[in-house]
């Protein structure tokens, strides 16, 4: 098990309340532990924002593009420091203003590593400074690139296969910010790859 796999999340209730902890692997593990995570989306000046492809030794959705940054704050860390923590490591950046646009909550089931997400994920927006420096971790990171989210909300329903199975709603939480949290179920008899993501009234 990697370090990464090691560390402890915050399980929580329906309603976001933390009502204990386990290790990343367990969580991750089927059919899946709810457990407080979050989403970090960069945007420029522009409105541009920044996609990730996440590393091919990721053990959920390998080579897929996503947001910025994502990540699990510790138990009782706050989610700016989470955040924080994982842009610096992630791709050399920070420290970054956030600010929270809203909750999603969503399963998944990667079809080629069977590992299960089941996340309240917090989605954050951040200010990225043209000029800014960026040096992606190569072990998190394959590739770098902006997009318009608009352009992306399009592309997400007309390739979803290519992006994270998260990312249609971290992009939701961002155009349409301060919807209501969802409450959260766990799905039954779902094909792998093809689960229904919960958008949380978004």
């Amino acid at each position: 098990m990697s370090d990464r796999e090691a560390h402890l999340v915050e399980l929580v209730d329906d309603g976001g309340r933390a009502c204990g902890e386990t290790t990343v692997a367990a969580a991750h593990q089927p059919p899946g532990q709810l457990h407080r995570a979050f989403s970090v989306m960069l945007v420029d000046p522009d409105g541009q924002v920044l996609l990730q492809r996440r590393a091919a030794v990721k053990t959920r959705f390998p080579l897929r593009w996503a947001n910025s940054c994502c990540g699990h704050p510790l138990p009782g860390e706050s989610l700016d420091e989470a955040a924080n923590r994982r842009l610096r490591e992630e791709l050399g950046a920070g420290p970054v203003e956030l600010t929270e646009v809203g909750v999603y909550v969503y399963y998944a089931e990667d079809p080629a590593t069977g590992r299960v997400e089941f996340e309240y994920d917090h989605v954050l927006r951040g200010e990225f400074r043209p000029g800014a420096p960026l040096l992606p971790d190569p072990a998190e990171v394959a590739e770098l690139r902006w997009a318009d989210p608009a352009a992306l909300a399009a592309d997400l329903e007309a390739d979803p296969r290519a992006y994270s199975p998260w990312l249609g709603g971290v992009v939701n939480c961002l155009l349409r910010p301060a919807d209501p949290a969802p409450s959260a179920a766990v799905p039954s008899g779902v094909p792998t790859d093809d689960a229904p993501e919960r958008s949380g009234g978004r």
